[in-house]
This record gives structure tokens, C-alpha cells and sequence, in this order.
């Protein structure tokens, strides 16, 4: 299966992404959902807003999902992240990894998200409540 891998405004959905995934030979699925979170560094955060360069982002993301399928025989992935404006609670980013057994997974599915987060030209600015700052993942 084709990784999937979305770029997008729209509020992510964990649960069509792990249907996208799921087969009978898979026997672990690994999901990790990343939300806005109300506070970070000391200071109140009321909301982040995310910016992206999107076909350079694509095709980072989906050398780091090749290098894990290269690492650890992961069969399916599926990638999303948001862009613009997120609220306190909202999933800014969803990695699913789906093998046969769950160690893979889970290994599989650590790397791709701190991967992605240090490599992959995805912009965070944090509007706090005493001002606002962009932010490295």
C-alpha cells in the first residue's frame, strides 16, 4: 500500500486514517496524535497556528516513512498534519503505523514523528497569552 500522507487545513480524523490502514495481516497499529496543548515553556498558550511549504513537506515525509520501511517492515502508514489555525485540544499531527507485530509499530511510528518534527519545513508560532513566537517542533 501507497503511504498516505496529508497535508491539510481541514481537522484531522484518527479514526479514517486508521480504516485507511487496517488489513487482516496487520496485528499492531501504533497511532500517535499530537494536540495543541494550553501551555508550553512557562507560558499560557491560547492557540498555535501552523505553516507549511507542501510539496517539499510531502516528499520529506515520505522519505522518512521509505526509511522506516526500511528499518522495521512496516506495511501501511498514514501521515496528516494541520495547517492554520488550531484551538487548545485539536490534533496538530496523526502518524498510524500498522505491522504485522507490534514492537515494529511502535518503533516505526516514534521515528516518523520525531523525525518529522525536526526535519520536515512545518512552522509552529505559539500565540500565548504575552505575545507570540515561532516556535521548532
Amino acid at each position: 500500500m501507497e503511504p498516505l500522507i496529508q497535508i491539510t487545513r481541514e481537522p484531522l480524523d484518527r479514526n479514517a486514517l486508521v480504516a485507511a490502514i487496517t488489513h487482516p495481516g496487520i496485528g499492531g497499529i501504533v497511532v500517535f496524535e499530537g494536540v495543541v496543548r494550553d501551555s508550553a515553556r512557562g507560558k499560557q498558550i491560547r492557540y498555535l497556528e501552523y505553516d507549511v511549504y507542501p510539496e517539499m513537506a510531502t516528499r520529506q515525509i515520505g522519505a522518512i516513512i521509505t526509511e522506516a520501511e526500511k528499518r522495521w517492515g512496516i506495511e501501511r502508514v498514514a501521515v496528516a498534519h494541520r495547517l492554520g489555525r488550531l484551538e487548545i485540544g485539536e490534533a496538530s499531527v496523526i502518524v498510524v503505523v500498522a505491522t504485522p507485530h507490534r514492537a515494529e509499530a511502535f518503533d516505526a511510528c516514534r521515528y516518523i514523528i520525531d523525525t518529522l518534527k525536526t526535519t520536515v519545513p512545518i512552522w509552529e508560532k505559539e500565540v500565548a497569552t504575552t505575545g507570540e513566537e515561532w516556535v521548532e517542533g
